[in-house]
């Protein structure tokens, strides 16, 4: 009958607690020495990297586009560069209204 039981016996309870709290150690042993073990960015970190993505995006996008419309009408540097420097601005515009928004709440991006 103590087949079908189905609670641990208080032996192999402690062993799985015990064997848990050993795997949780050295995971964190671990990931502390890989260097994985890294605080989640703070919002600095994440406005900056928006920042950048803004400048990168509009940048890259705009030079993609031109270079596309200029193979289309074979026109090489004309449509790259005017929409590579649209772009840019672009990229500027939304980083400037970024940085001139003030903070509604300290732990949340505004989106």
């Amino acid at each position: 009958m103590t087949e079908n039981d189905p609670s641990p016996k208080p032996s192999q309870d402690a062993r799985i607690t015990s064997l848990d709290e050993r795997l949780r150690r050295a995971q964190e042993a671990e990931a502390e020495r890989t260097g994985s073990a890294r605080k989640p960015a703070d919002r600095n970190e994440q406005l900056g990297s928006r920042a950048l993505s803004y400048l990168i995006g509009g940048l890259g996008g705009g030079a993609v586009i031109g270079w596309v419309l200029d193979t289309w009408f074979d026109t090489l540097p004309l449509f790259l560069l005017l929409l590579m420097f649209l772009g840019t601005a672009a990229g500027f515009r939304n980083i400037i209204k970024l940085s001139s928004r003030r903070p509604a709440d300290p732990g949340r991006l505004d989106h």
